[in-house]
């Protein structure tokens, strides 16, 4: 199964992308994810948070927001399944989310991004991002009722 040096350049890229993303998130850079989605991204975090969808900029604030809550996370992504046909692509990637509460404790989300890629003129970028939820551990929210 020869893959050619461009479908592995694309593979890579988009790798890449995966990684930043995860860094951007856990040093709380958000304007670092203005090179990693498309301006019009649709972003849909349902699957983990209840209820917080929409575009970059909604995403960006509610991540503003809520990693308050956190003082350390890391975003440990592996095993990305990805599909390329020609200048978009699929991908679906596991995720382990350790996140330490400021209040004490830590919660583990495990999760799956499931996402579409499409290749600009910048190089590859995340079109659509949505999550699909494998576990919660220690969610204070569920504590809480």
């Amino acid at each position: 199964m020869t893959k050619s040096l461009q479908e592995l350049s694309d593979r890579l890229e988009i790798q890449d992308l995966l990684v930043d993303y995860s860094y951007a998130v856990d040093r709380r850079e958000w304007d670092a994810l203005d090179g990693i989605f498309t301006p019009d991204a649709e972003i849909d975090f349902r699957a983990t948070t209840g209820s917080v969808h929409g575009d970059l900029a909604t995403i960006k604030a509610y991540l503003g927001e809520t990693m308050a809550y956190f003082s350390v996370t890391q975003h440990l992504v592996a095993a990305s399944k990805i599909e390329l046909d020609g200048d978009v692509a699929t991908g679906r990637t596991m995720c382990h989310n350790p996140l330490v509460l400021t209040a004490g404790g830590v919660m583990f989300v495990g999760l799956w991004y499931i996402d579409r890629f499409v290749r600009t003129d910048a190089g590859w970028r995340i079109a659509h991002r949505a999550q699909e939820l494998a576990y919660l551990h220690n969610d204070p929210r569920s504590a809480a009722s």
